[in-house]
């Protein structure tokens, strides 16, 4: 599940929160970001204490590990393409750096194909009938 699957199971107020403390999140990114007072505007709220008080609660805490998981994904690409240029360069430290990089993603690769493959990839449907 990623941070949109995720978001889409709270409250729309808690969406825009969330997308208020993150503003990366959001879609359009060339609107400016919304103050305080007019973010408790759109929802309709006069204050943010609720918000504050969520933020303490094991499902806010999740959201936000789900957040942190795609930074370091975006993260992780970055630092593999520095590594990955001063490896062919002939850098020895970058060089081991890199092979470990690979490792890494190769095993999380493997983990992440489990979540992508279909059901009918697991099954045999060779016994069906499709007259």
């Amino acid at each position: 599940m990623n941070i949109y699957q995720a978001l889409k199971k709270v409250s729309w107020e808690k969406q825009h929160y969330f997308k208020y403390k993150f503003p990366d999140l959001r879609y359009q990114k060339d609107r400016p970001l919304k103050t305080e007072e007019q973010f408790l505007k759109y929802v309709n709220r006069k204050t943010i204490d609720s918000f504050l008080n969520w933020e303490l609660t094991e499902e806010y805490k999740n959201l936000v590990i789900l957040y942190l998981h795609s930074q370091v994904a975006d993260d992780l690409l970055e630092t593999y393409k520095a590594v990955s240029d001063k490896a062919k360069n002939g850098d020895e430290k970058s060089v081991k750096l890199f092979l470990q990089l690979k490792k890494e993603i190769n095993t999380s690769s493997k983990q992440v194909a489990k979540q992508f493959q279909s059901p009918s990839d697991d099954e045999d449907d060779y016994d069906l009938d499709l007259s």
